[in-house]
């Protein structure tokens, strides 16, 4: 019988059961990229989140902005005019102006939805059998976990920024231990984070430009879970030019063969992939475990 995984340190076990829990019974999970959105479905939406856990997701991505006057929304800063066809920094609106605008589709029509704030989100999902990843809050930390501290959601939430002192320092200090994951691109940016013992560090997002990458090889990737430590690669394909993970993409995985890039991430053991296509991966691996 194979022995049962445990990330993360023993004394944060509790809030860290949810996310080992789904690891021991699925051994893969599967990240949404921004929920699954298509035809009048828009990311970061209630309706992507529904639509991702349906596909085969086992954890949502939120990107978080907050607006002028404090309220946090869904949002990923740096897309309103694809998808709400205004040039202005939605940072830079207040949410008096936020909550009069709505989301275009991918054809450019309007589809009426409006985006989503951040309490809205988090009540819905409060209490239920979801992870959920927080992307894109690094500058908020130090409010956002005070606001977080309002719900029932500390065993589901994964947060994750770039590994920086300062954001160290605010996890350190913070009384409720929300599990966080740092995005490495190199061994010292791994160092960093195991130096910092009262950070919930559950596990590592690797960032591997090539196949020649320390976080490439088959040896560190297990040593890092030897100590305790999940790897997440990120399989999504923002454009033409980034390697998120030595090229072993979603449109490798579509054009190629699955067996090309999501079974080459498979078979070096990665715990959690991020995919814009869940319902393709999941298929995928429901095939390799008959």
């Amino acid at each position: 019988m194979e022995k049962e995984k445990m990330f993360g340190k023993k004394e944060y076990s509790t809030i860290n059961e949810l996310l080992n829990k789904k690891i021991n019974e699925k051994k893969i999970l599967i990240a949404v990229h921004r929920g699954t959105s298509g035809g009048n479905i828009i990311e970061n939406t209630l309706p992507a989140y529904k639509a991702s856990l349906l596909s085969g997701g086992d954890i949502i991505e939120i990107d978080v902005i907050k607006s002028i006057d404090g309220i946090y929304y869904a949002f990923h800063d740096g897309n309103e005019k694809r998808l709400l066809n205004k040039r202005k920094n939605i940072k830079e609106m207040s949410s008096k102006e936020i909550e009069k605008k709505s989301f275009n589709n991918s054809i450019g029509e309007n589809t009426g939805y409006k985006i989503e704030r951040l309490d809205t989100v988090l009540k819905y999902f409060e209490g239920k059998d979801v992870l959920i990843n927080i992307d894109r809050a690094w500058e908020y930390f130090e409010d956002l976990l005070i606001f977080f501290d309002k719900y029932d959601i500390k065993k589901q939430l994964i947060i994750k920024s770039a590994p920086k002192k300062e954001y160290f320092e605010i996890f350190r200090k913070h009384k409720v231990k929300y599990m966080y994951m740092p995005i490495v691109k190199t061994e010292k940016d791994v160092e960093l984070t195991l130096y910092y013992k009262q950070v919930n560090a559950v596990g590592f997002e690797l960032i591997a430009e090539n196949e020649k990458s320390v976080f490439f090889k088959d040896e560190y990737i297990k040593k890092l879970q030897s100590e305790g430590y999940f790897i997440w690669v990120n399989s999504i394909k923002l454009n033409d030019v980034t390697n998120l993970y030595a090229g072993y993409d979603d449109n490798k995985a579509i054009l190629e063969g699955f067996e090309k890039s999501w079974g080459v991430l498979i078979n070096k053991g990665i715990n959690i992939i991020q995919t814009d296509w869940p319902s393709l991966l999941s298929e995928y691996i429901k095939k390799l475990k008959k």
